[in-house]
């Protein structure tokens, strides 16, 4: 057995081969305790343990169960962030989001940040570690333990509060940012994808834009003066964002595209 045979198992699940070897890399690093170093100067590897690796996927070419919940952490901007099905997995498009935001926060001066959704907390996180005052919410307490851990291990002081949107926020903020679910009811998405927790996910009704509508309408009474609320988006969710913020008179809305062309990240100054 060898590694080859191991990423033959995904590509056979129909994974593709330059993905198949990434999440096999991933899984020899974590279960037979080896870095990337060790792999490329071809560092003998413990049968037993190649063995585990083994186990592991053909799980995840059974199953699709993402890589991420089957090693237990992903990796989101230099860092490595504990993840269970309790939060979303953080992902590249999400990288976008919170570069566009750490340049305003850069550019503008801002000092506090409230993350509605936070979900594993690597956004919420990333923005503490520039040196902004975070409060991250969630309504799911679950949620907010994964966060929370995420927190402790990266030593970073961020309030968490267990909070529907804006129910049980307090105070104002430069900043608001969220990564909101975004996916239309009843919308068919990859196997792997529906192991990741439906709230975080879908919305009731057939846009996909109802918590953009209410975090945008409510969002006001909780930025400072000159505050900025900045979303990652979904497809085709742009326009109708856009609408919401000039609806309630906000202004210097950004769009920003990810690298497929797709119109991923808004943001808008009150």
């Amino acid at each position: 057995m060898n590694i080859q045979e191991i990423v033959s198992v995904l590509v056979s699940a129909g994974i593709e081969p330059q993905e198949a070897a990434k999440e096999v890399k991933m899984l020899i690093e974590h279960f037979c305790n080896y870095s990337a170093k060790d792999i490329i100067m071809g560092k003998p590897l413990d049968y037993e343990k190649l063995k585990i690796v083994r186990q592991k996927a053909e799980q995840r070419a059974k199953t699709r169960e993402p890589i991420q919940y089957i090693i237990g952490k992903a990796y989101f901007m230099g860092n490595f962030y504990k993840v269970t099905p309790d939060v979303l997995i953080p992902r590249d498009e999400t990288e976008i989001v919170v570069r566009h935001a750490l340049d305003i926060i850069e550019k503008n001066g801002l000092k506090s940040a409230l993350d509605i959704g936070t979900g594993s907390g690597c956004i919420a996180c990333t923005l503490s570690q520039s040196g902004c005052n975070v409060i991250a919410s969630d309504f799911s307490s679950r949620a907010l333990a994964v966060a929370k851990d995420n927190a402790k291990n990266l030593f970073q002081k961020i309030n968490f509060v267990e909070s529907d949107l804006f129910e049980n926020i307090e105070g104002k903020f430069d900043l608001i940012i969220s990564n909101p679910p975004y996916i239309p009811k009843d919308t068919e998405v990859q196997k792997e994808v529906s192991f990741e927790p439906k709230t975080a996910l879908f919305t009731s009704e057939e846009t996909g834009t109802e918590f953009y509508k209410k975090i945008i309408e409510q969002g006001k009474n909780y930025l400072n003066e000159g505050g900025y609320i900045v979303f990652e988006l979904g497809i085709n969710q742009s326009d109708i964002v856009k609408s919401y913020f000039e609806d309630n008179n906000y202004k210097e809305i950004v769009v920003i595209k990810d690298l497929a062309g797709i119109d991923r990240v808004i943001s808008a100054k009150a």
